[in-house]
């Protein structure tokens, strides 16, 4: 691990990081009342920074959280078998997430102090870009985990849709060099990000329901991790944006569709500011990939299928491109590169079955 002023790298010279991030890395330390970055090895560049990072400050830039406010990755246990996965009846009955859910979700949002007209009918939706829900195996685990290997788990990858958007929408201009805490915009900033971070673990927990019910099975939540917020602390102000929360218990970290997962148990080295990497990260940018990979009928059927003998339901011929295996880097080897500077060590691996993002009836957000 290597440490740069304010910035400490919790990846090695073996992590695939553009120079690019880096370097915004690098600007983000300059900015008034930044105080210490945590960067990991999934980084990679983002609109107003990296994505992967932790950025401590004494006051708050929106920006740095992005329009997803509360995105984050959600693991839950199926009381279904491995053995009885019957993959093409379960990629027909998974169909349903593609389109809006039938029942009306007011009444849980008001359970969570939301008002119960609150972006309603986006709930129990993914969404588009790099959301999805997914069916895995767990393929490895030590055995303080408790994972059961004969079941089926779900992680599912969204965040606050629409939501997070109009709160970064409707700050005034100015509000990106930085706000003071006590400030009135600060103030409404604070209040509805921490509206959408609720809201959106209400939507994976949906979303979850939603995929139990059409696989005809009962879920049991694992862990909950965002990696899109802003928190208080004693110390100031933390950013984190493609960050996974990792004060609470074990982290998952995703793979792409075509690789495995894994879960992480934190070491809590300080210098992480409680944060960790939340995924292999993306190696190419979305426009790049259409140069990358060939878009054939024949291509488009192979993108359909993993490594594992899983499958993937995404009728988005475009997105299916951008987010074809190539796009993202090793998770192995990001979690490789959490266990060597001290951050995590890898406590399961699990497997994709299956993968939904997108069917046609669904909107991209």
């Amino acid at each position: 691990m290597s440490s740069d002023g304010v910035i400490t790298k919790f990846y090695t010279s073996a992590a695939w990081i553009e120079r690019r991030a880096e370097q915004q890395l690098e600007d983000i330390a300059e900015w008034s009342g930044v105080q210490h970055i945590a960067a990991f090895p999934d980084l990679h560049p983002g609109k107003y920074g990296p994505v992967g990072c932790a950025v401590l400050a004494d006051r708050i830039f929106p920006q740095l959280i992005g329009n997803d406010i509360g995105c984050g990755m959600s693991l839950f246990q199926l009381d279904l078998p491995v053995r009885k996965l019957k993959l093409e009846k379960a990629l027909r009955r998974i169909r349903a997430l593609g389109a809006p859910a039938s029942v009306r979700y007011e009444a849980r949002l008001e359970e969570i102090g939301l008002p119960p007209d609150l972006f309603a009918s986006a709930l129990g939706t993914l969404g588009g870009g790099n959301h999805f829900c997914e069916v895995q195996m767990v393929n490895e685990a030590k055995a303080n985990t408790e994972l059961d290997k004969a079941l089926l788990y779900l992680l599912i990858h969204s965040g606050s849709r629409g939501f997070g958007a109009s709160v970064l929408g409707s700050l005034p201009e100015g509000a990106y060099a930085g706000l003071l805490p006590a400030s009135e915009v600060a103030l409404s900033y604070m209040h509805d990000h921490d509206r959408a971070v609720r809201w959106a673990r209400l939507n994976r927990q949906i979303i979850a329901e939603r995929a139990a019910e059409a696989l005809r099975a009962d879920l049991r939540p694992v862990v909950d991790a965002p990696h899109n917020l802003l928190t208080e602390t004693s110390a100031g102000y933390l950013h984190r944006k493609g960050a996974a929360v990792a004060e609470h218990g074990l982290v998952p970290l995703a793979g792409s569709r075509d690789s495995a997962s894994y879960l992480m148990a934190p070491a809590g080295h300080a210098a992480a500011l409680g944060s960790l990497a939340h995924g292999a990260g993306r190696r190419y940018d979305r426009s790049s990939m259409h140069g990358r990979v060939r878009a054939k009928k024949s291509d488009i059927e192979a993108m359909q299928r993993n490594a594992f003998g899983g499958r993937i339901l995404c009728e988005d011929r475009d997105l299916l491109v951008e987010e074809a295996g190539l796009a993202y880097k090793s998770a192995k080897a990001v979690a490789e590169d959490l266990k060597r500077t001290d951050a995590a060590q890898c406590v399961a691996e699990f497997h994709p079955l299956l993968t939904f993002k997108k069917t046609r009836e669904g909107r991209r957000s």
